[in-house]
C-alpha cells in the first residue's frame, strides 16, 4: 500500500514538472508579448483636462505652439472632420455614435456635444461631400451608409447603405475619405494578427464611386492602414500601417507607406504591400511563412516596399500633411503622425505626435517629436489617434484614453 502511494505521489510529481516545462517556455512569451496590455485597463494616472495648462505642460510641445482642451468626457472619441459651418464632426466606435461638437462663439472651446446618429456598430470612418447640400458619410464596421446632413441644425438623416463590408475579426475600423479624384476610399484591416485571408476584401483598400457604384481593389497587403491622407502637391495616398504582433519588442515595424497603383491606363493594378509574407523594407516574415522559394517572394516589383519604418508597436494612426496656412515655413508639407503607443512591448513607445520632414523635393530628411508627454513615470495619461488641420491651421487631435479633443495653434516665437 506504501509503495502505491508513492508511486502515485512520484507520477504527480512527475507530471506536474512535465507540465511547467511544457509552460514555463510560453508563460514568458506570453509575458513578453502581453504584459505592456495593461494601458487599455488602467485608468490614467492624472485628468489631463486637470493638469494641461496654457504652456501645455505636461505636453511638451516646440516653441510658439499652444495646446488646449477643446472637448472633454467623450468615450473613446476617433475620427475628426469639420463641417463647412465650422463644427467638428467626431466617431464615437465604443458607443456606436457620431457627435457634433459645435463653437459657436469661436472661444476655443466646444458649446456642447451633440449626438446626431447612434445605435450604430462600431462607426469609425467620416467623410462629408458638400456642393448643394451635406452627404455625411459614415463607415460602421460591416458597411458604409450615407446621411443628409444639416450643419444648421446639426442634424443627420439616413438615406441609404451604398457598401457591404466584412464585419468581425481583429480590426473593425474602417476609415473612408474622398480622393482628389472624387472617388471614395475605404480600408479594411485584417481579421487575424497574421494569416492567410478567406475573404478577399480583407487587409486591403478599395475606392469607389460615391455612389457606392464601381467597388475595385486599390491596394493589398496591408495588415492594418487604419488612417490614410493624400499629398498637398502630388495627390497621392499616404497612409500608416501597424505591423503583425508576437515577434518581440522590435519586429517587425511599424509603417508609414505610399499608396499607388502600378500597370497602364487600360490596366491598374493595386500593388502589394507584403503583408502577411513580408514587412517593412520587404523583409520576409520567416516566422509566419516558411515556404522555400524560387525566388525572394519580397522584392520589387512583386512587392513594395515602406516608405518610412516606425519603431514596432508604436502603433501609427492617425496623419496629416501641414498646411502653409497658420504654420511656420519649416514645417510646411511636413508630415504629423500619432504614435497610438504599445501595448504589448516590455518598454513602452509611442504616445507622442511626430514631425517626419521632407525637403522641397519631397525626399524624406528625418523626425523629431512635435508632441510628447502623454507617457510618464506614473503611467500613461493619454493615447493620441485622429488628427484634423482646419483651413486655418488648428490642428485637432483626439485622444481615445483621456476622452479629449486636443486644439493645437501656433501662436508665434
Amino acid at each position: 500500500m506504501r509503495v502505491s502511494k508513492k508511486i502515485t505521489v512520484l507520477v504527480i510529481v512527475i507530471s506536474a514538472a512535465v507540465l511547467l516545462i511544457w509552460l514555463w517556455p510560453k508563460a514568458i512569451f506570453y509575458w513578453k508579448s502581453f504584459r505592456g496590455a495593461k494601458v487599455f485597463f488602467e485608468k490614467p494616472p492624472a485628468d489631463i483636462t486637470e493638469v494641461i495648462n496654457t504652456t501645455g505642460m505636461p505636453l511638451t510641445l516646440p516653441s510658439g505652439f499652444a495646446v488646449s482642451i477643446f472637448a472633454k468626457e467623450l468615450v473613446r472619441p476617433r475620427v475628426i472632420i469639420q463641417d463647412p459651418a465650422g463644427n467638428l464632426v467626431v466617431s464615437i466606435p465604443s458607443e456606436g455614435r457620431v457627435v457634433v461638437l459645435p463653437d459657436s462663439n469661436r472661444d476655443g472651446v466646444a458649446d456642447k456635444t451633440e449626438t446626431i446618429i447612434n445605435k450604430l456598430n462600431l462607426p469609425h470612418g467620416l467623410a462629408l461631400l458638400c456642393e448643394e447640400k451635406c452627404f455625411l458619410y459614415v463607415a460602421e464596421s460591416h458597411q458604409i451608409s450615407i446621411y443628409r446632413y444639416d450643419e444648421k441644425t446639426l442634424t443627420a438623416a439616413f438615406i441609404r447603405k451604398i457598401a457591404d463590408l466584412p464585419d468581425g475579426g481583429n480590426h473593425y475600423t474602417r476609415t473612408i475619405g474622398f480622393g482628389p479624384d472624387g472617388r471614395l476610399y475605404v480600408s479594411i484591416g485584417s481579421s487575424c494578427n497574421v494569416c492567410h485571408e478567406k475573404d478577399p476584401r480583407r487587409a486591403k483598400i478599395f475606392s469607389m464611386q460615391k455612389d457606392g457604384s464601381d467597388f475595385r481593389e486599390f491596394a493589398k497587403g496591408l495588415r492594418n492602414s487604419v488612417f490614410f491622407t493624400w499629398h498637398p502637391i502630388d495627390g497621392r495616398m499616404w497612409a500608416t500601417e501597424m505591423g503583425r504582433d508576437l515577434l518581440g519588442d522590435d519586429l517587425p515595424p511599424d509603417e508609414i507607406n505610399i499608396i499607388e497603383t502600378s500597370g497602364s491606363s487600360t490596366r491598374i493594378e493595386a500593388r502589394n504591400y507584403g503583408w502577411p509574407v513580408c514587412y517593412g523594407k520587404n523583409i520576409h516574415d520567416t516566422d509566419f511563412d516558411d515556404n522555400v522559394y524560387i525566388r525572394n517572394p519580397c522584392q520589387e516589383p512583386f512587392e513594395t516596399p515602406s516608405a518610412i519604418d516606425i519603431p514596432a508597436h508604436s502603433a501609427p494612426l492617425g496623419l496629416a500633411f501641414v498646411p502653409k496656412q497658420g504654420w511656420p515655413e519649416e514645417y510646411w508639407n511636413n508630415l504629423l503622425v500619432a504614435h497610438h503607443g504599445s501595448w504589448n512591448r516590455s518598454a513602452p513607445t509611442g504616445y507622442k505626435i511626430v514631425r517626419y520632414i521632407f525637403d522641397e523635393s519631397g525626399d524624406y530628411l528625418g523626425e523629431k517629436n512635435f508632441i510628447s508627454g502623454w507617457l510618464t513615470r506614473e503611467g500613461v495619461i493619454g493615447r493620441p489617434v485622429g488628427i484634423f488641420i482646419d483651413s486655418n491651421g488648428i490642428l485637432y487631435l483626439s485622444d481615445d484614453k483621456a476622452g479629449v479633443i486636443y486644439r493645437i495653434i501656433y501662436r508665434g516665437e
